[in-house]
């Protein structure tokens, strides 16, 4: 019932919400949030909501196949999927998942708020963060509305919530071709060789030549692009002569 839901309170701004998902056996489960956040591994949750397919948008709902976890993430569209994408590339997130929660409270006006961030992400600090998807023209007004609250509740559970903005589209078109080589088989075992090729900043055709054959070594270079192994100016079209260099971080773990 709604009128059971926790309400907002009036000093300080807390936010104290119900948290809704789905459990093992298929059905809707209730309890508080800051008892879900402590106690529950959401990522591992199945969305709390589907999304359908809308007329005008280029991108249906789908799946995406996660390099972090080895699962299939669902999105809702474009700009969620473009989110998975760079979750999935950020060295921070351990696990990842698609609105595996709904949250619900009372406002201070009595109203019934109940929202389903779009992403969930687990960091390797073994925080969480709840993300909504903003599109080109920004936030919708819902989100906006909501994201102070969502900020302090968030915060209260030891998490953190954010609205995450797109990319430029140069970079967001050039990860998206990099994760097309995100897969481990792409690395071929050569990735402490890549790391050494590039030990110096140079273009990647030059490092690609004097690895052997580029059939072979492009996906092995793309693979250490897509894992932070080498590093290049995504900001700027990727092409063969853009210069990359190695991470420190990275080549030691390669």
């Amino acid at each position: 019932m709604e009128d059971s839901l926790p309400q907002v309170a009036s000093a300080g701004g807390v936010v104290r919400a119900e948290a809704r998902f789905v459990g093992g056996d298929g059905r809707l489960r209730r309890v508080p949030w800051s008892r879900l956040a402590r106690e529950v591994a959401v990522e591992d949750l199945p969305p709390v909501r589907t999304f359908s397919v809308r007329q005008g948008r280029r991108v249906a709902p789908g799946w995406w196949w996660s390099a972090t976890t080895g699962r299939l993430v669902h999105y809702g569209f474009g700009a969620m999927r473009t989110q998975v994408m760079l979750l999935d590339r950020d060295p921070r997130v351990v696990a990842l998942a698609c609105s595996p929660v709904e949250l619900a409270w009372l406002a201070q006006d009595g109203e019934a708020v109940v929202h389903a961030p779009h992403l969930m992400a687990r960091l390797e600090d073994g925080s969480g963060v709840l993300v909504d998807c903003a599109g080109r023209q920004g936030p919708s007004r819902r989100v906006a509305e909501r994201a102070p609250q969502l900020t302090v509740l968030a915060r209260e559970a030891g998490w953190r919530y954010r609205v995450a903005a797109l990319p430029s589209p140069v970079g967001a078109a050039n990860v998206r071709w990099l994760a097309g080589y995100r897969h481990p088989r792409n690395g071929g075992g050569r990735l402490g060789e890549v790391a050494a090729a590039f030990a110096r900043p140079r273009p990647l055709e030059e490092g690609v030549r004097d690895l052997g054959d580029p059939a072979a070594v492009w996906p092995a270079v793309f693979h250490a692009l897509w894992c932070g192994i080498l590093r290049t100016a995504l900001e700027r079209p990727l092409h063969q002569r853009s210069v990359a260099t190695a991470d420190a971080a990275g080549a030691v773990a390669a």
